[in-house]
């Protein structure tokens, strides 16, 4: 069994802002299992699919973003999953618009979503699927992030929510992070 989040906020208002990319990208790794978000539990949306025959349960916390750790603590102690049957993708404003860039662990940088999940999983040991959003249009970065995305990004970052949802998927899988990191990762 593997658990995937795809880190957002779950009011409708938010649903297209850069914020938002880790919940799009969960759609989309939803999508590739043929899974629908038809189940609430955990503090979480959530869609179960398969692949080659083990469960996957993809989930959006409905805690807002600065609060996701607490869903993803209770769904890893439901499923009775460690941090390493876990991936989670999310905006990064630290990388170039578009990018997709996939690592086994690390920090949260600058990201209050992952702030939460490190401490309320007590480990930072699981693999990361980040989406880059950064813009130099000089606003002020609570207010990007949660601004719709612009109509001329829609298509830069519908590949990128596919590419990461591949990668998540491939993770998922068993395939081993370097060969994904390899795969997907933009240079």
């Amino acid at each position: 069994m593997f658990l995937i989040v795809g880190l957002g906020n779950p009011e409708t208002q938010y649903a297209k802002t850069y914020h938002n990319l880790g919940f799009l990208a969960a759609g989309d790794v939803a999508e590739h299992l043929h899974a629908k978000f038809k189940k609430r539990e955990c503090e979480a949306s959530v869609a179960e699919g398969y692949i080659a025959g083990e469960k996957v349960i993809v989930a959006r916390p409905l805690t807002y973003m600065n609060a996701s750790g607490r869903a993803v603590k209770q769904l890893l102690r439901k499923y009775k999953l460690t941090e390493r049957e876990l991936a989670v993708i999310y905006d990064d404003f630290d990388l170039p618009k578009g990018h997709v860039r996939i690592r086994p662990s690390g920090s949260a940088g600058t990201h209050n979503g992952m702030r939460s999940v490190i401490a309320e999983i007590g480990s930072s040991d699981f693999a990361r699927i980040r989406i880059g959003i950064h813009d130099d249009g000089g606003i002020p970065l609570m207010n990007y992030v949660l601004s719709e995305i612009r109509k001329e990004d829609y298509p830069l970052f519908t590949e990128a929510c596919a590419r990461a949802a591949q990668a998540a998927v491939a993770i998922a899988a068993g395939e081993k992070i370097d060969l994904v990191m390899t795969k997907y990762n933009n240079a």
